[in-house]
């Protein structure tokens, strides 16, 4: 598998640095409100990597956390009248709501910033004492400096940055360019924890070397998120990291492309502003999954009704073919496989291939749903003459194998139909024989309105729920 790496901004052939494992951290939401469409690229495409890596043997351990102590938390907190811990474990719960929707799996750890403070206070007193910061009135500032490649990720030049850099009111830092470790409390109901250097919280970058090195260990394989985290969060996290253990914090960078709303970045001044609860109201979240994975990761896509159709055909597509070859395993004729069904299931393995090229391409999602898409055409093609439930159950086995890799298809719910549309679709079976065709479609038109319709097969008439 090759990985395009932000680092080098080049495509590397991907192995892991512990043959046993791989380590994939991403940095989680902000657990304040809903999360966004935006949001949501990252989280279905670095489910969809962990996946596919697993597919392909790896053992992976998957770490996304949750910045469950910040600014915008505490402000939250105050307009609901709660603690921020209470506003943080109130979206915390709404998030998985609509990640398991979207058919994401949970992480191996959902570390919490709140949860590893011991572990940051260490971490910041190492910086301290390799003189890497330095405390001033309770906050603790990195001396950005003195990391002498700092902005290697972002391609950043440290004297285009002093230019544009400032100095905010009330930071007593000594250099425009260093940024917080440790902000001191500022009134005595915001939320704080004892430190060496008085009561206060951690600074937004450290949480993410922190909770990264308990958990993976000081040198991860993949550190992954969405292509603004670039500068300053990445780049922050290398020079902690790396002046604290004295070792490459990751070893592959991957960051997503942005989403826009009818080729508009997304912004909530502009209101095209989208949270995934607001869209899962019409759509569902495996659609929302399949419009986010049917472009490239570090592409733009366009959020607009037309593309989320698209997606919705699409994905129909795909459960279409799915439900006819359940239906053809229920129905069809018992025995071998005919010499023309072999011969097809024998092509299956070209499709597979193609998915795994695809994929091994730097996760190229867009080419590994055509590669399906195709598979679909070809059992098709093969199904419109008939066909043995042998050579379904070969079918559904290879479609759910690929599409199962990046979770685009969900479990059928087999809800039944009730004895009034069974009797109506007797009725117009009967009619049908007696040449009664007026009647016929007259039911097949009743039945419609009512949210199902026929399909005639070679096995029978297939009754398809709306």
């Amino acid at each position: 598998m090759k990985i395009y790496n932000t680092l080098t901004r080049t495509k590397e052939e991907f192995t892991p640095l512990n043959p046993e494992q791989v380590t994939i951290y991403v940095c989680g939401p902000t657990v304040y409100n809903f999360f966004h469409i935006g949001n949501a690229r990252p989280i279905v495409v670095f489910d969809t990597l962990r996946k596919y890596m697993k597919y392909r043997g790896y053992n992976v351990k998957y770490v996304q956390n949750f910045t469950d102590v910040d600014d915008k938390i505490i402000n939250r907190a105050k307009e609901e009248g709660l603690t921020a811990l209470e506003v943080s474990e109130k979206y915390i719960k709404e998030y998985f709501d609509d990640a398991d929707a979207l058919l994401v799996d949970r992480a191996d750890v959902h570390p919490k910033v709140s949860e590893h403070i011991d572990e940051i206070v260490a971490f910041v007193q190492t910086l301290i004492d390799k003189g890497y910061a330095y405390e001033a009135d309770g906050d603790v500032y990195f001396s950005t400096r003195k990391f002498t490649t700092y902005g290697k990720l972002s391609k950043q030049n440290i004297d285009d940055l002093e230019a544009g850099a400032r100095i905010a009111i009330g930071e007593v830092k000594l250099d425009p360019l260093d940024f917080a470790l440790w902000k001191a409390q500022k009134t005595d109901d915001e939320i704080a924890w004892d430190s060496p250097w008085g009561k206060g919280r951690p600074g937004w970058h450290i949480e993410c070397s922190t909770m990264a090195k308990k958990h993976l260990g000081e040198t991860i394989d993949i550190h992954g998120g969405g292509e603004d985290l670039q500068f300053p969060h990445h780049e922050n996290e290398i020079a902690q990291s790396e002046c604290c253990n004295d070792k490459t914090f990751a070893r592959f960078w991957m960051h997503n492309g942005f989403i826009t709303n009818d080729k508009e970045k997304m912004s909530k001044s502009k209101g095209n502003f989208f949270t995934v609860r607001d869209i899962r109201e019409k759509y569902t979240g495996v659609e929302i999954r399949f419009f986010l994975l049917s472009g490239h990761y570090r592409g733009p896509i366009d959020f607009s009704e037309d593309h989320m159709e698209q997606a919705r055909a699409g994905l129909e597509r795909i459960t279409n073919c799915r439900d006819d070859l359940l239906f053809t395993i229920a129905n069809g004729a018992d025995g071998d496989m005919t010499e023309e069904e072999t011969a097809v299931v024998k092509k299956f393995d070209n499709y597979r291939q193609d998915f795994i090229e695809a994929m091994d391409d730097d996760l190229n999602t867009a080419d590994g749903i055509t590669a399906i898409f195709e598979l679909v055409t070809e059992i098709n093609t093969a199904l419109r003459g008939g066909a043995s439930k042998a050579f379904a159950e070969a079918a559904l086995g290879m479609l759910k194998e690929l599409a199962d890799v990046i979770s685009i298809l969900p479990e059928k719910k087999d809800e039944g139909v009730s004895e009034e549309i069974e009797a109506l679709v007797a009725e117009r079976q009967a009619a049908r024989a007696d040449k009664n065709f007026a009647r016929a479609d007259e039911i097949r038109d009743q039945l419609k309105a009512m949210g199902i319709t026929l399909k005639d097969t070679p096995q029978g008439v297939q009754i398809i729920k709306e």
